[in-house]
């Protein structure tokens, strides 16, 4: 008799963004002269450069042609675009191609690189959280059962990111040592960015624990404050430790293109005596004196990558390469910008309404506080059928999101002028 996967029933029962999407289509067939303005989803909306469009028709052409036809491709990625990421992203960094894995979304590795680590780890989640990081480990069956009165699982280490911290925890403040940590910064939902020090304190932290760091990057081209790093392997040691995903999809406008990349160290390695503990060595050593004793996490997630993943298409990447470009460079910057000024929009008119409010710089996400006593679904009804604007409850992203809500940067500008018109009449 056939089964379900119990994991899965451990779920709560829709996805976040599912929600909101539904609560918004029922309120637009009973009113459907409502003009809605979604700062909702971090979807963008600006075109895709010109020069990478050029490079689409281009690589597409080469497809009717049997000598430039290109088939299946290496699962890992081309070595053109790989080249093009060192170049530009780890300039100086010490990073190599075969340390490199794109891939169709960071989201997707960001879920799948569960699959390489013990069952029995204990994993440190960020609250507020993307929900990703905790559903796909809930699917894993890494965690308890749900509770309804707390809105946390069992089995997960929470680590508080709250208004007494600025968001932004700090190792100290944990009362139980992760194997598996994920950091976002810049961070989804709450837009505040680890400055350097911070960030080097969970490095040195994982070092000493024998931990790993999970760090999303996807928002890294919206910085511009000198002290937030754009990649963690700024931090002296953090390839000891840490594994990077980054996306083209809000840098560049993939969401619709998708293409990403993880890197993933050689110096990552994992003791088999303590495999279940995720106990990480501090370089190469241990695996050229000692190779039967210790396990590659770059050839775990290759073995994964080459079983469950035949590549992103070659057009897509021949895309990805235009985007470092002289004009690629350009264009994508002024699209950045676009964004950028968009975000400090919201942060005047939020401001002006008197609305406290955090992120909007060296991120497309705003992370507001809702009124005194209006929970975060409340206040998205009040958005939505007062204002006609759409955003996201900050409870969708955790405990701690209560009482706070998150809108994004990626509108259309005159939308976003227009949605903090309404909320200031």
């Amino acid at each position: 008799m056939i089964k379900a996967n119990e994991n899965f029933l451990q779920l709560k029962d829709s996805y976040l963004f599912s929600d909101i999407n539904k609560r918004v289509s029922q309120y637009v067939q009973q009113n459907p002269q409502a003009d809605i303005i979604k700062l909702g989803i971090g979807d963008v909306t600006r075109p895709i450069p010109r020069a990478i469009i050029e490079a689409i028709k281009k690589s597409a052409k080469e497809m009717e042609n049997a000598h430039t036809f290109r088939g299946y491709g290496p699962e890992q990625g081309y070595d053109f675009l790989k080249e093009k990421i060192i170049e530009n992203e780890y300039k100086g960094l010490d990073i190599k191609s075969d340390e490199i894995f794109i891939s169709d979304g960071a989201k997707c590795d960001t879920g799948n690189i569960v699959e390489i680590f013990a069952k029995d780890i204990k994993v440190g989640i960020t609250d507020p959280v993307y929900p990703v990081y905790l559903d796909t480990n809930v699917m894993y069956g890494r965690t308890g059962k749900y509770d309804e009165n707390t809105n946390r699982y069992s089995n997960i280490i929470y680590i508080n990111a709250t208004e007494k911290n600025n968001f932004t925890p700090v190792p100290d403040e944990l009362e139980e040592v992760p194997d598996l940590i994920y950091i976002c910064s810049p961070n989804n939902p709450t837009g505040v960015a680890m400055k350097k020090d911070v960030l080097k304190s969970w490095v040195d932290f994982a070092k000493e624990n024998k931990s790993i760091i999970l760090f999303d990057s996807a928002y890294e081209a919206f910085i511009e404050e000198e002290d937030i790093p754009h990649s963690i392997y700024e931090i002296e040691g953090a390839k000891e430790v840490a594994i990077e995903f980054k996306s083209y999809s809000k840098t560049a406008g993939f969401t619709g293109l998708r293409c990403a990349y993880t890197v993933v160290p050689k110096e990552l390695i994992i003791e088999k005596e303590v495999y279940g503990n995720v106990a990480c060595l501090s370089n190469f050593e241990a695996l050229e004196k000692h190779p039967n004793s210790v396990i590659s996490v770059n050839k775990l997630w290759n073995r994964r990558t080459t079983t469950k993943f035949n590549g992103v298409s070659y057009i897509i990447q021949r895309a990805a390469e235009a985007i470092y470009t002289e004009e690629g460079k350009r264009d994508i910057k002024e699209n950045i910008e676009y964004y950028k000024e968009n975000a400090k929009i919201i942060l005047q008119g939020l401001k002006k309404v008197g609305i406290t409010c955090y992120g909007g710089i060296n991120s497309p996400y705003i992370w507001l506080k809702t009124p005194e006593g209006i929970g975060s679904w409340e206040y998205f009804d009040i958005l939505l059928k007062k204002y006609n604007i759409v955003g996201t409850p900050g409870v969708g992203f955790g405990t701690n999101g209560e009482g706070y809500f998150r809108l994004t940067a990626f509108g259309d500008r005159t939308k976003t002028i227009e949605a903090m018109e309404r909320m200031s009449s």
